[in-house]
Parts: C-alpha cells; sequence; structure tokens
C-alpha cells in the first residue's frame, strides 16, 4: 500500500515539474518574441524554413540515417551545422536548403565527418549555456537579440545586434573554458 501511494506521489511530482517547465518555456518564448528585433513575420517565416527543413533533412533517407544537421534561420539566413560522412550528402542537404523558399544566405557549416557522440553534444548544450549566461551578464549586449548554436565545441553566433556589440559578444565567446572556435554570423543594424 505505501509503495503505491509513493509510486502516485513521484508521479505526479513527475508530471507537475512537466507542467511548470511547459509555463516556463511559455513565458521565456513570448518574452523572446516580444524582444526580438525581427518584424513577428520574419519570426515565423525563420520557424517555417526551419521546420521545412527539418522535415526534408528526415525525408531523405541518406541523410536522415547516416548524418547529424541542423538548422537555425535568421531574417533568411541559414546556418546549417553538423556531420555527414561523404561530400555528396553535404552538397544534397545544401542543395535542399538553397531550393527552400525565403533562403537568403546560407552558411555551411557541415563537417565531413561522422556523427559526433552523445557526450559531444551534451558538452555543446552546456557551452551553449555558459556562453548565453556570459552574454547575459553584459551591461553592453542585450543577449535576447543572440541566438548561440554550439556544434563539437565550435559556437556560432547570429542575430540583429550593432556591429560593437557582435565584437564583444565574440570577445566574450572565445574566453570561456571549451569553446575551440567562434563564428560570428551577425547581421548588423
Amino acid at each position: 500500500m505505501k509503495c503505491s501511494k509513493l509510486i502516485i506521489v513521484l508521479t505526479s511530482i513527475a508530471f507537475l515539474q512537466g507542467c511548470v517547465a511547459a509555463a516556463g518555456v511559455a513565458v521565456v518564448g513570448g518574452a523572446s518574441v516580444a524582444t526580438d528585433k525581427r518584424t513577428l513575420g520574419k519570426q515565423i517565416d525563420d520557424q517555417g524554413i526551419e521546420f521545412e527543413l527539418g522535415q526534408k533533412f528526415r525525408q531523405h533517407t541518406a541523410l536522415a540515417e547516416q548524418s547529424n544537421l541542423s538548422v537555425v534561420s535568421i531574417n533568411g539566413r541559414v546556418l546549417v551545422v553538423g556531420q555527414t560522412p561523404t561530400p555528396h550528402l553535404r552538397d544534397e542537404a545544401i542543395k535542399l536548403v538553397n531550393e527552400t523558399e525565403g533562403v537568403e544566405q546560407v552558411h555551411n557549416q557541415i563537417r565531413i565527418s561522422s556523427t559526433t557522440s552523445i557526450a559531444t553534444r551534451t558538452n555543446d548544450t552546456w557551452l551553449t549555456t555558459k556562453v548565453k549566461t556570459k552574454l547575459f551578464g553584459s551591461d553592453n549586449i542585450d543577449a535576447t537579440n543572440v541566438k548561440v548554436v554550439t556544434e563539437n565545441g565550435e559556437v556560432f553566433l547570429m542575430g540583429l545586434i550593432a556591429k560593437e556589440h557582435a565584437d564583444e559578444a565574440v570577445e566574450i565567446t572565445r574566453h570561456i573554458s571549451g569553446v575551440n572556435r567562434v563564428f560570428k554570423l551577425f547581421e548588423y543594424r
């Protein structure tokens, strides 16, 4: 009897934590939309590009089975990161990106290699968190306008930002332990 009560309590706690997390995401997501320098229409277009490319990559059998690819779009400028085992598959992925409506520029950062391990991806998530935290700590940078993407220790910074703030964001990022390389892909305003 005590065991079943414990299971019910633990299940309820787990369920409620999920609700709290979902509410937190909704609040942060709403705040992000409100502070984003892109128009609401551009934000929707960028989400559409990311969704469509995710679908295309999943539907391409060889890419889905042999590659690890991620796409980020800001103002129609698309960053593609990840790994494919051959130049042919990399070219196939970029062809799909270029055929997608709304894509204005492509930043091809696909590496020809085996896919990264779970440990590497976990470390990349940790690096992204460290970079965002440092950027939020800066008095000069509006970190809500900086998208941080980390792939295999390489950090890509994107967004709409003033040039001097972009330079500061790069300086902050390059001094974070674990960051191997920083790519500045900002659109200056």
